[in-house]
């Protein structure tokens, strides 16, 4: 995404037509909407934007009022799409051509669950990768044969284009958008007053419906293994002694682990460590191989590398774009407890 912090506003588009779900146009709203400047994220500038002006119908009667048409669209850093209510609605010809030639501007643009169809219809998806909802991704390949349809990820972008699985994984995508574009910390304060995780890892595997294991025992141990991981990132940590620790033998450990996170424990806990490091370099001057070791990397150059696999960006870069100015808290945030 070319979206970056800046002093202006940033101007977020929510297209809108009838049959998009309530639902992901409020969570578009409460993402981009609401004012949290007090609270350090930056200003953003959400517009509601329609073919004409006229409400647009939603579920349960409710009704939501564009603020501009699609011209605007011009003018807009990144362009989010709503899912439907029946998943095959038809989108406004205008539409589908606006989001035609928004791409072609490489506009970002974002698809909550379902919001898949409408980027689908308007071609935008030929060739690419995309996700949707787990229970609609054979709706989606039989309508759409030429999207590639990724069946189990969480949201995913391919070519200046996201897409998400369903409802809450539409809150992901949200998030992560603003992760990407503002730093760890605004998409940090956003879910602090949602009330909801930063980031989830893992998969939509684990929300698949299957049948119902004959007991959840081993939840909490699993539970009690990740919080203790979190709370000693800085230590070297192997599968093996995690599972020691979860009283399970190594291949039992890592297979419990995937079917609760939808992740492996090596990818979870680099994961949990890319966010350890990331608020360490925006909200403290520590110098990097400090930040490394505080937050499990080990060195620099280990650090560097799972960076450039993992945001696209170096830890040095990183810091020059999204660092607050430092504060106590910062200083204490992944130290090595005793």
């Amino acid at each position: 995404m070319a979206l970056r912090y800046a002093p202006t506003p940033a101007r977020i588009a929510l297209v809108a037509f009838p049959g998009v779900r309530a639902f992901d146009v409020s969570v578009i709203t409460e993402v981009w909407g609401v004012d949290r400047t007090d609270r350090g994220v930056p200003p953003f500038d959400l517009r509601r934007i329609a073919a004409d002006p006229a409400p647009v119908p939603l579920r349960g009667g409710l009704s939501l009022t564009p603020d501009r048409t699609l011209a605007w669209l011009n003018r807009a850093d990144l362009i989010v799409v709503p899912g439907l209510d029946d998943h095959l609605t038809p989108a406004p010809a205008p539409v589908l051509e606006a989001l035609r030639r928004a791409h072609a501007r490489s506009t970002p643009i974002a698809a909550l669950c379902g919001g898949a169809f409408t980027l689908a219809q308007a071609g935008l998806l030929d060739g690419r990768r995309a996700v949707t909802h787990w229970n609609l991704t054979d709706l989606l390949r039989t309508h759409h044969p030429r999207v590639t349809v990724v069946p189990d990820a969480l949201f995913l972008h391919d070519d200046n284009i996201w897409t998400s699985a369903g409802t809450a994984a539409g809150i992901d995508l949200c998030l992560h958008l603003v992760r990407t574009t503002h730093g760890a910390e605004a998409a940090a304060a956003i879910a602090r007053s949602m009330v909801t995780a930063p980031f989830r890892t893992g998969t939509q595997a684990q929300f698949i419906e299957h049948p119902t294991p004959h007991t959840d025992r081993d939840a909490d141990t699993l539970a009690a293994v990740r919080a203790y991981a979190l709370t000693h990132l800085a230590e070297p940590h192997t599968v093996a002694g995690l599972a020691a620790r979860a009283g399970m033998s190594p291949r039992s450990f890592a297979r419990h682990f995937q079917a609760t996170t939808g992740t492996t424990p090596l990818r979870w806990l680099i994961t949990q460590r890319i966010a350890a490091a990331q608020k360490l370099l925006e909200r403290t001057d520590l110098p990097l191989p400090e930040v490394a070791r505080r937050t499990g990397f080990g060195s620099e150059i280990t650090m560097r590398q799972h960076f450039a696999t993992h945001l696209a960006t170096s830890p040095r870069d990183y810091r020059l774009a999204f660092q607050h100015t430092p504060d106590q808290r910062g200083v204490d945030m992944a130290r090595p407890h005793p």
